[in-house]
């Protein structure tokens, strides 16, 4: 699944279930290969290269984690970690959608159940302070049981049982009146959810096999949550610790800042930390405050700030591959790009090479134009999926529009019936990165007759004009929250579900796209699933609603010593927050 980001980290970063937010890897190719494009020998540290590194920087191994990977015992008892975070999304609840963005989900790995955690691959693991065992207990139907630890309870008391898988099924199913799923891939397939041996063990029948039946109950729902009006409503400015269970709980919090302090009623290991803050912060004041010592640890996303931090002392770097995909979202129901004809020619008149060119200055980082939305270029099976008539061609743009019966005036813009042609491309925050971005765009598609409306809105403003619609144009990014999204997240990016219901912010799909997106999630071979999402999203892209900018990297600059925190692929999504600490 998804969730959306918002692009003032970098240039690719928006809100999704994906949450918005995605990104993947440069050209896909070995690690040897792009540590020789970007001319070193230099192999970074597990624990990230220090400030005092002179040279080019490396590209990452996208087999190794880099985020100083310590035992517990080699991690103080005590302390505080200070991070920034670019929203403090309004509605606290990640299984809706109006919560799904990838803050969101950052603040929910504190403080709500994981069932599963990751290596840096993206192999899954049941999480033992959840799950006892899991097991594919028959095959024809496909029914999975799920041993959920004795141990484990809400903050409110209550055991955290099969009722709480039966309820994570009823409001994500989308077969239920009055929720707002972000996705319902794989949940929609679910035939029952019944209590096994006992409470404590959940059986979880398909009507028809969905996989990897990994994706499923990745998060619980509390069973209260099946209220609709809680559902929707009843997490707006509002992170229910009762309804919570995890290593933390929030301690304070408004839209300036997150407190969270460690769980009186946890079970497992206890947390290392004492106390984890998130600032909600514009990057350049991120940066300020990372070099002020404010905040421990930021994320690098321009040359400027990744001078500032490797002319500090004590200070590591730390970068991987993201995984996070920079998405050009085009609105189908604002009024010019009602048209496919202007849908594709902006498209057409989009230089992504030049952008990520931008996006990338002064990082050391290399990639390939990007081809999909839904798989990584470091995932195997991953292909180009974008139509051959989509290529820049300033020309080409403008012979479709021409075709469509536009016509080139005076002023050098196109116009039909009277009409002039425009458009508004909006954008995120005082990255300087993202204002170069805005500028290049809006000058591309002058060259090919189309104006734009450069529309420049405050991060914290993010979530409502995304989930409002209120854009023509929009860079974002989709961020996944598993590995999946070959399988999970097709139907959630290109079906005719749209917002508030739904996570097409491009309100463009079509019969056909539905009906293939829901194919990879009934293969079980990965081989022959991934190959079914590439067929499927080929058509989706054909639609011109969507495309792919780019990938970069996922970088952090952190204070030296902080242990089990960074960059380290799809680990990164499901971690341990209890292990998260200063080294000894």
């Amino acid at each position: 699944m998804k969730t959306i980001r918002s692009t003032g980290a970098r240039a690719a970063v928006v809100v999704s279930a994906l949450a918005l937010a995605l990104t993947a890897c440069s050209s896909g190719g070995s690690s040897d290969d792009a540590t020789a494009s970007a001319g070193t020998d230099y192999e970074q540290p597990a624990s990230g290269i220090p400030s005092s590194y002179e040279g080019t920087l490396p590209m990452p191994d996208p087999a190794q984690a880099y985020d100083n990977p310590q035992e517990r015992d080699a991690v103080e008892d005590g302390g505080t970690l200070t991070l920034p975070i670019g929203e403090v999304t309004a509605n606290w609840n990640a299984f809706s959608t109006d919560g799904n963005t990838a803050y969101m989900a950052d603040l929910w790995q504190f403080y709500q159940p994981q069932l599963w955690t990751y290596d840096v691959a993206g192999t899954p693991t049941p999480n033992p302070d959840y799950l006892t065992g899991v097991e594919v207990t028959s095959e024809d139907p496909l029914v999975v049981t799920y041993d959920i630890n004795p141990d484990a309870r809400w903050n409110d008391g209550t055991d955290i049982d099969w009722t709480a898988f039966e309820a994570t099924w009823f409001t994500q199913s989308g077969k239920n009146e009055g929720f707002n799923p972000p996705s319902t891939s794989g949940y929609d397939s679910v035939a029952s959810v019944e209590q096994g041996d006992s409470p404590k063990q959940a059986v979880v029948t398909f009507a028809t096999p969905f996989y990897p039946y990994q994706y499923l109950f990745l998060q619980l729902e509390h069973p209260k949550n099946k209220d609709p009006e809680l559902f929707t409503q009843g997490w707006v400015n509002e992170p229910h610790n009762e309804l919570a269970a995890g290593p933390f709980v929030v301690d304070s919090f408004d839209e300036t800042q997150v407190t969270f302090v460690p769980n009186e009623n946890w079970w497992g290991d206890a947390p290392k930390l004492e106390k984890v803050v998130f600032k909600q912060m514009e990057s350049t004041a991120a940066i300020n405050a990372f070099q002020n010592g404010e905040i421990d640890a930021v994320e690098v996303s321009t040359a400027d700030n990744l001078k500032v931090v490797r002319d500090m002392d004590d200070v590591e770097i730390r970068r991987q591959y993201g995984t996070q995909t920079g998405v050009f979202e085009l609105n189908g129901q604002a009024e010019a790009l009602k048209d496919i004809n202007v849908r594709k020619a902006v498209v057409q008149a989009t230089d992504v090479t030049q952008l990520s060119e931008i996006d990338f200055q002064g990082l050391d980082w290399t990639e390939e134009p990007a081809g999909s939305e839904l798989i990584f270029p470091f995932q195997d099976g991953y292909e180009n999926n974008m139509p051959e008539e989509s290529a820049y061609s300033v020309e080409n743009a403008k012979a479709t529009l021409e075709e469509a019966g536009f016509t080139l005036g005076d002023d050098g813009y196109y116009a039909k019936d009277g009409k002039p042609l425009e458009i508004r491309y909006t954008y995120f925050g005082d990255n300087p990165t993202q204002t170069a971005l805005a500028n290049a765009f809006q000058a591309m598609q002058k060259q090919a007759g189309i104006k734009v409306e450069i529309d420049n809105q405050d991060s914290s403003k993010f979530s409502d004009v995304i989930l409002g619609g209120q854009y023509d144009v929009v860079i974002m990014a989709w961020s996944s929250s598993d590995p999946y999204s070959y399988s999970t997240s097709g139907s959630q990016l290109y079906s005719q579900v749209y917002p508030p219901e739904g996570s097409n912010f491009t309100f463009v799909g079509s019969d056909e796209v539905d009906e293939l997106m829901k194919v990879p999630g009934t293969i079980e071979d990965i081989d022959e699933a991934i190959a079914a999402a590439n067929e499927a999203e080929k058509v989706a892209l054909e639609l011109y609603g969507t495309f792919p900018l780019n990938y970069g990297p996922e970088q952090w600059a952190v204070k030296q010593g902080l242990a089990n925190f960074g960059p380290s692929g799809f680990k990164r999504l499901n971690f341990h927050a209890e292990d998260i600490g200063w080294q000894s």
